[in-house]
């Protein structure tokens, strides 16, 4: 009982530092669009809506918001492969519902998000997006274009196949105003303010990487999952740390630092994380 107390005033503090700022920052509340709310995955089950962010736990997240939605079908999230989280048609998304049915969930059931530090989150994307191998995908549809436009002199080869892609110039590409005049950020370098707007919806848990298995149980508690439903416990040594981070940062000079940290500023301060020490803005 304490525990779930002191759990409650913790998010209670969140949600308030995330109305203040919303108070601050966004003039007037626009409208919410359909387009707004393909993150937004729902379970008419336990009335739950989770918008998912990519590279902070949304993986096992979708496994779990299927294993509450499944009717049975699957008991364990680790038993689900990966990609098959992250088919479309296993999760319902808030935009595939009519406007009174939205309203309606908007309203009574249960959202929630997850964060993680703005740019140990991005360096993350980028370490899983430009640096695996496996990636192909990435490398031909971002790299190919990355390497064209912000390297002095590229290989055939690297023009080609667009598989290494250095930090630097991942920066210079989402400084670019041309990125962004040409389309969306990519979901996994997207801001979470534009991802899942926390100033338009009003989130009763915000979520942190940083103490996810605690805050997850606290949300499966709060709907009522079954017991037995229990969100995966994290094994990954590979994850992305601050340190980590801070090395790619090292060779990134003051004024594109300053320029990054700006782009990403309304995350920093939505969320509460303080500028990371290494930066030198």
């Amino acid at each position: 009982q304490f525990e779930q107390s002191s759990l409650q005033a913790v998010h209670q503090q969140r949600r308030e530092m995330l109305s203040n700022v919303c108070s601050r920052y966004t003039r007037k509340r626009r409208l919410l669009q359909p387009d707004d709310l393909r993150h937004l995955v729902v379970d008419d089950t336990h009335g739950l809506l989770y918008c998912y962010v990519p590279k902070v736990a949304c993986t096992n997240w979708k496994r779990v918001m299927m294993v509450l939605t499944g009717q049975g079908k699957y008991q364990d999230p680790l038993e689900i492969p990966a990609h098959e989280a992250h088919v479309p048609s296993n999760l319902r998304t808030l935009s595939e519902y009519s406007v009174p049915e939205i309203n309606y969930r908007l309203r009574s059931y249960l959202k929630f998000v997850f964060v993680r530090e703005p740019f140990e989150r991005l360096v993350s994307a980028y370490r899983n997006k430009f640096t695996l191998s496996y990636n192909t995908a990435f490398h031909k549809r971002y790299g190919t274009k990355i390497i064209r436009r912000h390297r002095h002199k590229p290989s055939d080869r690297a023009l080609e196949r667009g598989d290494d892609v250095r930090f630097e110039e991942f920066v210079y590409y989402l400084l670019d105003p041309r990125t962004q005049q040409e389309e969306p950020f990519n979901e996994h370098w997207e801001r979470v303010h534009s991802l899942c707007h926390p100033c338009i919806i009003h989130y009763d848990v915000v979520g942190k990487y940083e103490t996810l298995a605690e805050d997850a149980n606290y949300i499966l508690q709060l709907v009522g999952a079954d017991t037995s439903v229990k969100f995966p416990a994290s094994s990954k040594t590979t994850r992305t740390t601050d340190d980590m981070t801070a090395q790619f940062f090292q060779d990134i000079s003051p004024f594109y630092q300053r320029r990054l940290f700006n782009l990403y500023k309304m995350d920093y301060l939505l969320f509460n994380y303080s500028i990371p020490s290494y930066l030198r803005i």
